[in-house]
């Protein structure tokens, strides 16, 4: 025997328009959330990249060094390959951080108006 499906919601949240999508886009409380986003996201993204290169550029080009060994059978190589996993763990931390800081916020201010809500 199926389920029945539950009632429909009398509060259910109001669609927007195509209209409104952009009136909200081309608002500045948007423009500020865009901004925040990017000024946190695109330099610790250029930052992660450029650190990776540079990983794979010793890597590469400088066998001496990052065969160097650090402590017993570890060398440098390895210790850079661990620091690539660790570093990407804690940008992920930091930006969930950040999200629920300053961006969650800012965005569910912008739905809640948008579906018509309080």
């Amino acid at each position: 025997m199926a389920a029945e499906a539950p009632p429909p919601s009398t509060e259910q949240a109001k669609l927007p328009t195509p209209e409104e999508f952009t009136e909200v886009q081309e608002s500045a409380e948007f423009g500020e959330l865009r901004r925040s986003y990017r000024s946190f996201a695109f330099p610790l993204t250029i930052g992660f990249i450029v650190w990776y290169l540079l990983y794979v550029l010793l890597s590469n080009y400088a066998g001496g060094f990052m065969g160097a060994k650090v402590v017993g059978h570890i060398n440098v190589a390895f210790v850079f390959g661990v620091l690539q996993f660790l570093s990407t763990f804690l940008i992920a931390w930091w930006y969930s951080r950040h999200a629920a800081a300053k961006l969650d916020p800012k965005a569910e201010a912008i739905k809640t108006r948008m579906e018509g809500g309080a």
